[in-house]
């Protein structure tokens, strides 16, 4: 009896590892039969795309070349435009005035409102009757991020920097905690720009807080100045007065002097701190200095608006590409409209 169930149990196994692979067979051969079917009906997309196409690619045709005519026509007719740009670097907090400014001279030139933005820009009507758009936007890349977030984080407590995390600080960054900012006008008049950039300027640096604040920065930067130079020629008096005193030593030690090597040790050490220390506050005034420079008005004009703008044109913009694409679009869509009418009234006979 042992025998027959030892026999038995090979047999058993057999069958079932050959149901498995007769099963995972099946599943393969459904997945294959899946994506043929799929691949099928993608052909079957494909072919009756084509089929459209070969049936009314006359109509399409004359359709596009309407458009390219039409389009052209309107394009020669149409304003031309110019677009120019100038970079800026916004102090003291006024980014945001800068925004708004901007801003509010966008919605003057939507609506047309010339005599309003005539004054605001101090310029004649006819010159803000040319002005079409402005623009401002945030210039910076990752490295100018990496940088920014180094000088924020330099500016925290021990404890703060601990919570601050790089990644978190990136995915916060907005347009207003960038450096530089880009500001851009586009007119028909090609030479408006240039004359606008005072007025622009001048509605930010003429703001009393903005003022203040710069006035505050000036004296702030002039009282470090003084502190660095008076350390600085404190330490020049005291390296002098180490070298006399070791001048002083020599003498004593040519005369036979015994000389402590402990107190030699502590003068070196002394004298290498001071050394340190200088260094240290050179770095300081250069940095000082830097901060004057970038600092030395409340909008820094890295780049001017150019004398004439550039003409903004580009294929997608104009009317000999957009016309045509959308005639061709317009056209399509009937055609297929037609054709599922036609389609649905057969299928309703048969």
């Amino acid at each position: 009896m042992n025998d027959d169930l030892r026999k038995d149990q090979p047999q058993n196994e057999e069958v079932d590892l050959g149901q498995l692979f007769n099963a995972i067979g099946r599943l393969f051969s459904r997945f294959y039969r899946f994506i043929g079917r799929i691949f099928t009906g993608l052909f079957g997309v494909v072919v009756l795309f084509l089929l459209f196409i070969q049936k009314h690619f006359v109509k399409l045709v004359a359709v596009v070349v309407v458009g390219v005519i039409l389009g052209t026509i309107l394009d020669i007719k149409k304003e031309p435009l110019y677009v120019s740009t100038m970079v800026i670097e916004p102090n003291f907090n006024s980014v945001q005035q800068l925004y708004n400014n901007v801003g509010f001279y966008k919605e003057l030139a939507k609506a047309k409102d010339s005599l309003s933005l005539s004054e605001a820009l101090n310029i004649t009507t006819k010159e803000a009757i040319s002005i079409k758009n402005f623009s401002v936007e945030s210039y910076s890349d990752e490295n100018q991020k990496i940088v920014l977030f180094d000088r924020f984080v330099r500016s925290l407590d021990s404890t703060t920097k601990k919570a601050i995390d790089m990644k978190a600080y990136l995915k916060n960054f907005n347009s207003f905690d960038a450096r530089f900012h880009t500001i851009s006008v586009t007119a028909s008049d090609n030479t408006v720009a240039k004359r606008i950039q005072p007025a622009i300027i001048s509605s930010i640096s003429n703001n009393s807080y903005f003022n203040l604040q710069k006035n505050i920065s000036d004296s702030n930067i002039k009282l470090q100045d003084s502190l660095y130079k008076k350390q600085i020629a404190e330490i020049d008096s005291l390296q002098l007065l180490y070298k006399k005193v070791m001048l002083k030593e020599a003498e004593r030690a040519i005369q036979g002097t015994n000389i402590s090597l402990g107190e030699t040790g502590e003068q070196n050490n002394k004298e290498l701190s001071l050394i340190n220390k200088m260094d240290e506050l050179k770095i300081g005034l250069v940095e000082l200095n830097n901060e004057r420079g970038n600092k030395s008005s409340i909008l820094n004009v890295i780049s001017d608006f150019p004398r004439k703008g550039v003409r903004d044109s580009g294929i997608l913009k104009s009317n000999k590409f957009l016309i045509p694409v959308l005639f061709l679009i317009v056209t399509a869509l009937v055609l297929l409209l037609l054709s599922l009418n036609k389609y649905l009234k057969n299928y309703k006979r048969k």
